[in-house]
């Protein structure tokens, strides 16, 4: 299921095997028993794939799976919130209006010092 899901990135990246060869460092070989299925290749092999395209492996237990494929699904929002212009924002939308770098701070700011 991982080979496949990082044959599909590759193909949606429009990148060639031999390109993520390359970016990952690998034989072109390899990255096509990976995505093939002829080799069980070490874990992190498969993370040099994934990072090399833009993607991270993730562990998740197996009883939140599916709620956590809803949920990314959903954009983000809660199953059963409501929708329309009255729906608050979703995590997602939160996340892509802070601006890069800027984590978001529990506290408001105080006077500034000079």
């Amino acid at each position: 299921m991982i080979a496949e899901a990082l044959r599909d990135a590759r193909r949606a990246a429009g990148l060639k095997q031999e390109e993520l060869a390359t970016r990952s460092g690998l034989s072109r070989m390899t990255v096509q028993r990976i995505e093939a299925g002829s080799i069980d290749p070490r874990v992190s092999t498969l993370m040099v794939m994934a990072r090399s395209l833009g993607m991270e492996l993730m562990l998740v237990p197996t009883s939140l799976r599916p709620a956590l494929e809803d949920f990314v699904r959903s954009g983000g929002r809660v199953v059963g919130q409501p929708q329309g212009i009255a729906a608050p924002a979703s995590i997602v939308d939160t996340l892509e209006r802070r601006p890069p770098g800027r984590p978001q701070s529990s506290r408001s700011p105080g006077p500034r010092r000079r």
